[in-house]
């Protein structure tokens, strides 16, 4: 995109059609651009026309509501489904929960992005392949294998959504790193929307108290439940047709939560040691200790999501850099406490799972943290940051397709 605007600063007519066709990439990569180009009197046209706050908020076309409608109702349908039909709930929710959301919103991107019809045809084909596998899996207590399918099928029709998203630029560098963005602010509008949710069932639940109702049973079952799986297709409608909604909070929330992230975790390390925890022997700790590795790591890649659009600061790319650091220590704690249970106990499905996950995790820790030291020793610019990010994301596409598929038959479904 930004090739594409430098390439036709003189020419009105295209930059209007690179905007119409994809705004938020437009918009993303002309923010970039303008200290380059702002001598530039059609530069500073767009510069005025993309910062001219909207005052109002647009809730889009007629035909849009009712997709987000409609959606609500569905994703809504499909979670009181084990109540309908008296299904059990651990058995469909702990199999299904991924699918109560994402192919709703896949669906929502298609058709914005105007996907062809061989194209949605696939992710259908694929998402209805993985729907199939999951539910016919064996249903034995205390498999491994299970749990570990249903976890990474999350993260695999994550994927789905995001080839949706990205349409026909997968291999668009802004367009992934869009997706991160997005999820960031699909966050953001998600808990306040939740919120809301909260005070608003608060007040419902003690105001019909005062007059002798008891709702709160039917109000859980049915408007909480249905309030919670529309939740995510509300704040992707209005992010995608507000972006100034979040669009300035997003970049603050990573500013403030990196240098507190990154306190925290030296804190915690220090703690460790202190507390004299073992995390080769306790396997609680060790998963605690793999959660807060994802964790971090999530909000490093979120934060340079950011950084790559707005901020060019030496400050906000050291903290990012020492953050990345900090991680790679907590990486190699955890990588270090698998390999040694895997020498003294052998190979289970969890082991080989999290073992995976932290060399792919560790891999990418350290390209990041090399492009980062390029940014602070001014051999690269930060834009190179999100391009590892970027062209790394497959790699966890492809290790979840193995856990999900390949792991229950390699194992024995133990």
């Amino acid at each position: 995109m930004k090739d594409e605007i430098l390439s036709n600063l003189d020419n009105p007519g295209q930059l209007e059609r690179l905007y119409r066709t994809d705004k938020q990439t437009f918009r993303r990569a002309f923010k970039t651009l303008y200290p380059e180009i702002q001598d530039s009197p059609l530069a500073g046209f767009w510069h005025a026309r993309l910062n001219l706050a909207q005052e109002e908020i647009s809730w889009g076309s007629a035909k849009d509501l009712t997709y987000v409608i409609g959606a609500s109702i569905l994703v809504a349908f499909i979670a009181k489904l084990p109540v309908m039909f008296d299904l059990n709930t651990d058995f469909f929710f702990s199999r299904n929960i991924g699918f109560i959301v994402f192919p709703v919103l896949s669906a929502y991107f298609a058709w914005k992005n105007k996907l062809s019809v061989a194209t949605i045809a696939f992710m259908a084909v694929v998402m209805l392949a993985a729907l199939v596998f999951i539910n016919t899996l064996p249903d034995q207590k205390g498999s491994d294998t299970l749990v570990l399918s249903c976890i990474h099928l999350v993260l695999f029709l994550w994927a789905i959504l995001g080839f949706a998203f990205v349409g026909s630029k997968g291999n668009n560098v802004e367009k992934r790193l869009g997706y991160l963005k997005y999820n960031g602010d699909l966050v953001v509008m998600t808990t306040l929307i939740l919120i809301s949710g909260g005070i608003m069932t608060g007040l419902t639940i003690n105001l019909f108290s005062l007059i002798g109702f008891q709702i709160e049973k039917f109000y859980f079952e049915y408007i909480v439940i249905s309030g919670l799986s529309a939740a995510p297709i509300v704040g992707t409608y209005l992010t995608q047709t507000n972006p100034q909604l979040v669009g300035k909070v997003s970049p603050v929330i990573a500013r403030i939560f990196s240098p507190l992230v990154l306190v925290m975790l030296a804190t915690y390390l220090v703690a460790i040691i202190y507390a004299r925890k073992d995390p080769y022997n306790d396997r609680e700790f060790l998963l605690i200790f793999n959660g807060l590795l994802v964790g971090v790591m999530a909000i490093i890649f979120f934060s340079i999501a950011e950084t790559s659009r707005t901020a060019k600061s030496r400050l906000t790319t050291g903290i990012l850099f020492s953050l990345s650091v900090l991680t790679i220590i907590v990486n190699g704690i955890a990588l270090s406490a698998i390999l040694f249970r895997i020498s003294e106990w052998g190979v289970t499905p969890n082991r080989a799972a999290v073992l995976g996950g932290n060399v792919l995790i560790l891999i990418n820790l350290l390209l990041v943290t090399w492009q980062l030291f390029r940014v602070l020793s001014k051999k690269t610019s930060i834009t190179e940051v999100g391009k590892t990010i970027a062209y790394y994301l497959p790699v966890y596409i492809l290790w979840s397709i193995i856990v999900v598929f390949l792991f229950p038959l390699i194992f024995g479904f133990r």
